[in-house]
């Protein structure tokens, strides 16, 4: 069963050091727990129309948080640093941004 790439890529990941791997043609992503590279670049290629030459993926965990007496964890997701290849054009989102 194919899953939607909506359902793959769900969010794109802007912190500094996001922002500064753009130069190098690469884009954070926040991505579904489940999702494998193979699918995380299918779904970028569709979603973007871009050309996909690699994808590292990482788990981030959960940080400790507190709020007066009561104290929890933010959840943990996956990410996924995907770099097109030289002759891709970039995604214009990032883009904007810059």
């Amino acid at each position: 069963m194919k899953v939607a790439p909506q359902n793959i890529v769900l969010a794109p990941v802007i912190t500094e050091d996001s922002m500064g791997r753009l130069a190098m043609n690469k884009y954070t992503f926040k991505v579904a727990s489940n999702a494998t590279k193979i699918d995380i670049a299918a779904a970028v290629e569709e979603l973007f129309g871009v050309k996909v030459a690699k994808v590292n993926t990482m788990h981030v965990r959960g940080r400790m948080r507190r709020q007066g007496m009561h104290q929890g964890m933010t959840p943990g997701y996956k990410k996924a640093i995907v770099t097109l290849t030289a002759d891709s054009k970039g995604i214009p989102f990032f883009e904007s941004m810059v």
